[in-house]
């Protein structure tokens, strides 16, 4: 079963947070949350409570064990700008982008796929 977390309108710039979410993908919910909470990125701290969220989601709403779930996909999507204006010489202004975005991550409890860790092991048993 699916559980999903959102959280929209995070101020930071969608390309600052993407390579977290690359690295938290196909992980134990476990694993996942000590990436996020021993790196010092502000998309660390985002994206970590939208990942305790998920699984106060899957605890609450659907009775799932938590130490079976696993990170299906995170996903940072693009929100609106915020657009601000800084004065600059001879009456002129230049324009100021302030980026959002919208954070989805969704766990689910069936071990369909290995994931990225599963793999190295299989693979060092292998040679």
């Amino acid at each position: 079963m699916d559980v999903t977390a959102k959280t929209k309108f995070a101020r930071m710039s969608p390309s600052k947070a993407r390579d977290l979410t690359a690295r938290i993908k196909g992980l134990p919910v476990s694993e996942a949350l000590s990436i996020t909470e021993f790196s010092n990125r502000k998309a660390a701290n985002l994206i970590g409570k939208t990942l305790k969220s998920a699984i106060a989601n899957a605890e609450h709403n659907n009775d799932l064990d938590t130490e079976k779930l696993r990170v299906k996909s995170a996903v940072i999507d693009g929100g609106p700008k915020m657009s601000r204006y800084w004065a600059r010489a001879r009456g002129m202004v230049r324009k100021i982008s302030k980026p959002m975005c919208h954070i989805t991550i969704v766990l689910t409890d069936e071990s369909g796929a290995p994931s990225r860790a599963e793999k190295a092991a299989a693979k060092k048993a292998s040679a």
